[in-house]
């Protein structure tokens, strides 16, 4: 279960914000912070007690806009330690995702805060605070990684709670970066992997991944929809809509004016 920062200079905003933490399951403790000055204090000392102490946290969920330091402030701060908690920014602007998300940020939840979309926040980092303790229990027992390629490098090993899968890689349509992690999308859904965004790049660019973002690498013959708005570029896979930064559109769009065949040529490989 999860032991949760959140921080907020706007009190009524803050108290709102613990009241759905709190009625979270998969939150073990949620305490509130007024400032970032306040939140550093607590964070510092959770990470003097280490990752089994009492005043000990997994995940902050901050305000950008805060008087002093700024929410983004403090997540750079914070990315100094050898072992900082996560980060779940909780604001009312939505111009700063890019930023956020620059800062390892797990992920970005608008203001006024739904219970849906703050539940989805939690599942998210649950998963990525479960299989840290995963690796780290792993390393602890003297083992092996708990992610590993699959046989032939047809499959990626996922493990959760002491329990292996294997997944096609066929079967994944988009990589999404989580800091050192890798979220794997799938039409059933998501599997979190301790492998960055960098070496999957480089081991399934012959099957058909190709870079669209600093955070999405993406199978081209899972693409349904390319489209050109305003001289954004996103595409469609499935029912996610993902962002193809300046950098990677040009190339992007000559690949898939390839025959799909010949973008998916090293999938049997």
């Amino acid at each position: 279960m999860l032991r949760v920062l959140a921080v907020d200079d706007e009190r009524p905003a803050l108290e709102e914000l613990l009241y759905l933490l709190r009625a979270d399951p998969r939150v073990r403790t949620a305490e509130g912070a007024t400032d970032a000055t306040e939140a550093l204090r607590r964070i510092g000392r959770a990470l003097e007690a280490g990752p089994d102490g009492e005043e000990s946290v997994d995940v902050v969920f901050l305000d950008i806009h805060m008087a002093g330091l700024t929410g983004l402030d403090v997540a750079r701060l914070l990315a100094g330690f050898a072992r900082p908690p996560q980060i779940v920014f909780v604001t009312a602007h939505e111009g700063f995702a890019v930023q956020a998300f620059d800062l390892k940020a797990v992920d970005y939840v608008l203001k006024p805060v739904r219970r849906e979309r703050l539940a989805e926040a939690v599942r998210r980092v649950g998963e990525l605070v479960a299989a840290q303790r995963e690796s780290a229990g792993a390393v602890r027992r003297g083992g092996a990684p708990a992610v590993v390629p699959g046989p032939g490098g047809d499959q990626i090993a996922v493990e959760l709670g002491g329990v292996t899968r294997f997944v096609p890689v066929d079967d994944i349509s988009y990589v999404e970066a989580q800091g050192d992690y890798a979220r794997l999308h799938t039409a059933d859904g998501s599997h979190l992997v301790r492998i960055p965004l960098s070496t999957l790049e480089e081991r399934w660019a012959s099957r058909g991944f190709v870079r669209i973002h600093r955070s999405h690498l993406v199978a081209l013959a899972r693409i349904d929809e390319l489209r050109l708005d305003a001289g954004a570029t996103t595409v469609r896979v499935g029912s996610a809509e993902l962002a193809v930064s300046r950098r990677h559109a040009r190339q992007l769009r000559d690949l898939l004016m390839l025959p799909r065949a010949r973008t998916s040529q090293g999938r049997g490989a």
